[in-house]
């Protein structure tokens, strides 16, 4: 049996995740204080005791997973799997538990990505909406014929569009004409994984320029191509390029088989991740990390 760590997104958030672990796993308590330190910020309280107003600004939320991810996985002490993957931010920290980018470089960097996005759309005039009971195609085609983008091919029957408030509302009732289940708004401050996000993306472009990236000690399953990846310089491609297109998480968890893996261990908050996966792929078992 062959697995894979697989890190969440934003939307897995809630207040008090990892305040157990902080007050009983030396390990755990050592991420947290180095990335408040990275952040010169008390970030652990935020996330530890709320509001949860606070919480899910888009530059707290993005850094606050990403330190519980990692905390539960050196909690663990569990070694890296053959391959990681992770769901739009999750990415960053796959990439921080695979030794590619240093704990307090991927605070940062989440930090900086929250505030590029927040600032490249004023509050108001995009919207992130998902759309359940239609097929991916479907839905593309309503995105291309409304002029808004499909930001989240998370599983069969469940697509997250993105893009202007009038487009995504009109792509919402033209989804629900087409037959969909559901087609609601998402509680988000920032239309994700859009163009509209062009302005984040020159931003994270330039924050990277200074960062190192390594090769990862196990390949990165991307959400741009969703195969394999390990060159440095085509993940720093792909984190600025997932910015402004869709996460193709359907498409990587399918290809995990023919990898030879067998199981998804997902580690963070929540267990949405671990959710779908079933709905994707049958042949895969899916659970979560046991610390």
């Amino acid at each position: 049996m062959s697995s894979i760590f697989v890190f969440p997104g934003q939307g897995s958030q809630s207040v008090g995740m990892g305040r157990e672990l902080y007050e009983n796993n030396a390990a755990a308590r050592a991420v947290f204080d180095e990335v408040d330190d990275a952040l010169n910020q008390k970030l652990s309280d935020i996330i530890f005791n709320g509001p949860m107003d606070e919480l899910t600004l888009t530059a707290n939320v993005q850094p606050a997973i990403m330190a519980v991810s990692i905390a539960m996985l050196r909690a663990s002490g569990a070694a890296i799997t053959p391959y990681v993957a992770g769901h739009s931010l999750g990415e960053y920290t796959a990439l921080c538990a695979a030794g590619a980018l240093t704990l307090a470089d991927t605070a940062r960097l989440l930090r900086a990505r929250g505030n590029a996005m927040q600032s490249a759309v004023p509050v108001g005039d995009g919207l992130t909406a998902v759309i359940l009971g239609l097929d991916i195609e479907t839905v593309r085609t309503i995105c291309s014929e409304n002029d808004c983008d499909v930001a989240n091919d998370n599983s069969p029957g469940q697509v997250v569009i993105s893009g202007p408030r009038d487009a995504v509302e009109n792509a919402m009732a033209a989804a629900k004409s087409a037959g969909a289940k559901r087609a609601m708004p998402l509680a988000l401050s920032v239309p994700v994984h859009c163009r509209m996000q062009a302005p984040a993306a020159d931003q994270m472009r330039a924050a990277l320029e200074g960062i190192e990236i390594k090769t990862p000690q196990s390949p990165l399953i991307s959400n741009k191509t969703a195969a394999a990846m390990t060159d440095p310089d085509e993940i720093k491609e792909a984190l600025i390029y997932q910015l402004t297109h869709g996460v193709r998480w359907r498409e990587s968890v399918l290809a995990m088989p023919s990898l030879g893996i067998t199981e998804t261990i997902e580690i963070g908050p929540g267990s949405v991740l671990t959710g779908l996966t079933p709905r994707i792929c049958s042949e895969l078992n899916a659970k979560k990390l046991e610390i």
